[in-house]
């Protein structure tokens, strides 16, 4: 089977390479492979791939707020000329999309018929990635995903270990709940979801729910730091984009079909061996 993966050197497209590793690859990335361009399509037909898996992305949630055009031109236009050339090919299309689709004001965890409302221009360039996708007719499959992170690129992770060894106070938000992923399950997982042929949405994540305050005293925890975790407030934290307070995805339909990732804080424990290795995580 011929794999195109776009994203291929981020955190997700890293997992996902060692995943599909017996199978022929042809991985996309910047910056030679850029989705504002108007080629995008045709270089996808170019390459006669049977799957895509579409994880490239504009993913900071903040700028998105200072570019929106740009989040917009890579999430919503740079997904249509994919989901054209897959249907152009009859190839399988997998896309990632994100709990930020969500506007927080549920309660209980958000299932993949609930209605995106998002409140940022992340969450909003994302769902129309979605949109696009459902209205091209390919033979489609979209992820939702939370919280990412991995051995390779930035995530909050990272972010707190790198802090908990220069500062000894963290503040860390208190007042969102989402679900942490760990980049490897979700790679394996989008793999068992290939294999079983699923179309349509679903949500993936690794099991369980916190915020990022309980998040960050895990991660400092597992890693054996001495330094405190204050909780503040979203206002407190100041930050550009608004963020859903609460954006837990329901693992139902995941399990309906007999799959099931592990708990956060094993997921976690796992990544903090990796990340006790010397310049284990320093992979940017």
């Amino acid at each position: 089977m011929r794999v195109l993966l776009t994203g291929a050197n981020g955190q997700l497209g890293s997992a996902l390479c060692e995943v599909f590793g017996n199978e022929t690859v042809i991985p996309k990335d910047l910056p030679d492979f850029d989705l504002t361009r108007s080629s995008v399509e045709e270089e996808i037909v170019g390459s006669a791939p049977d799957l895509i898996i579409h994880a490239g992305a504009y993913t900071d949630v903040d700028g998105a707020e200072r570019e929106p055009d740009l989040a917009l031109a890579v999430n919503a236009k740079g997904t249509e000329q994919i989901a054209r050339a897959a249907v152009r090919l009859g190839a399988r299309l997998i896309y990632i999309s994100t709990d930020y689709v969500f506007d927080g004001t549920q309660r209980i965890p958000y299932c993949e018929n609930d209605i995106p409302r998002p409140i940022n221009r992340y969450g909003f360039s994302k769902w129309k990635g979605e949109q696009v996708i459902l209205a091209s007719g390919a033979r489609a499959l979209i992820i939702r995903t939370a919280w990412l992170y991995g051995t390779v690129g930035k995530n909050f992770v990272k972010s707190i270990i790198r802090a908990a060894q220069r500062e000894p106070i963290l503040k860390v938000v208190n007042d969102q709940s989402g679900c942490p992923t760990y980049a490897e399950d979700l790679a394996a997982a989008v793999a068992s979801l290939v294999r079983k042929d699923v179309e349509g949405m679903i949500h993936v994540t690794n099991r369980g729910q916190c915020t990022w305050y309980e998040f960050a005293q895990a991660i400092i925890r597992e890693m054996g730091f001495c330094c405190s975790v204050m909780p503040i407030t979203t206002e407190q934290a100041g930050r550009l984009a608004k963020r859903p307070s609460y954006s837990v995805l329901s693992p139902d339909r995941l399990a309906s079909l007999g799959l099931a990732l592990p708990e956060w804080r094993q997921a976690l424990a796992r990544f903090a061996k990796v990340a006790r290795l010397p310049l284990g995580y320093f992979h940017e």
